[in-house]
């Protein structure tokens, strides 16, 4: 397996458990260096023990990923222990709650969304400015999922905030090959995490939130459909090992679980389909040589 990582550093956001911490592992036990950061503190203290018996140079931190301050912070702290930082994994997010867009309240939007998106924009912008800066390049791993290539119906906000992330990936791809830095999106399906337990560390500005969570689990299938299908998931550590590969044949988009390809190429079928329709229109039809404009 690859030594490129030796002596690097490498960032993790939602390192404390699940995958992020299968990642801190993984990256770890082959020569990295590991700042996890972490909302939930005591996990994180329990995180930082398990890296450090494994032998792992370890750095923890606490870390709200919407606080772009708390960023800061643990960009000062990493860098005063470590020096240049070579890898961000920005993979900290939530699951949402399942439901209709007529029951899904806004404030489930906006967690969600402040989470999963802004929470991305914030890693990339304090930890990945620092990795463009020392001019070495490195990695940046966002994290999304297999409903970021696909929408998934009754999780529209879950969905749209993965397919963010995807297109945020690809834009920042273009933007930081010069600089030499690989950006991957990292798409899994069901993985054995605690996503469905993502109201355990709510913050205070979305509090309501967990009223509207009660409430999905006392209703038909509730929550625990949620939890049955994140535990039928693979082992973390197999993904951690998949991602390992993936940046060895550097991949832009990293997948987990090849048996989702139907689905995904039905989209490819559908959007090729509609590409065609254009081209037959006589509306827009003569459009279909002109010179192509990146926007």
């Amino acid at each position: 397996m690859s030594n490129q990582f030796t002596g690097k550093t490498a960032v993790i956001s939602g390192g404390a458990g699940g995958i992020g911490l299968a990642l801190a592992v993984e990256f770890g036990q082959l020569g990295m260096n590991i700042v996890i950061g972490d909302i939930d503190t005591k996990q994180l203290a329990e995180a930082e023990q398990q890296l450090k018996t494994l032998g792992i140079n370890t750095l923890t931190c606490p870390l709200d990923v919407t606080q772009y301050q708390q960023w800061l912070q643990l960009l000062d702290s990493a860098e005063a222990e470590f020096g240049d930082i070579h890898m961000l994994i920005n993979n900290a997010g939530v699951g949402g709650l399942p439901g209709s867009i007529d029951d899904t309240k806004i404030d489930t939007w906006k967690w969600v969304l402040d989470v999963n998106v802004m929470g991305v924009v914030n890693g990339t912008q304090t930890v990945g400015s620092k990795i463009k800066a020392h001019g070495q390049g490195g990695w940046i791993i966002n994290v999304a999922s297999m409903a970021g290539m696909n929408g998934v119906a009754y999780s529209g906000a879950y969905a749209a905030s993965k397919a963010a992330v995807v297109s945020m990936s690809e834009s920042w791809a273009a933007e930081l090959k010069k600089d030499k830095i690989m950006v991957s999106v990292l798409c899994p399906a069901f993985v054995k995490t605690r996503i469905h337990e993502s109201l355990r560390n709510l913050q205070p500005e979305y509090q309501n939130v967990k009223q509207q969570g009660a409430t999905k689990a006392q209703s038909k299938g509730g929550m625990g459909q949620a939890a049955a299908l994140v535990e039928s998931g693979i082992p973390a550590n197999m993904l951690a090992k998949r991602v390992v590969e993936a940046l060895d044949s550097k991949q832009a988009y990293i997948f987990t679980h090849p048996n989702y390809r139907q689905g995904v190429g039905y989209r490819s079928h559908l959007l090729d389909k509609a590409f065609t329709d254009a081209e037959h229109s006589p509306i827009v039809g003569h459009l279909k040589d002109d010179e192509i404009v990146i926007l």
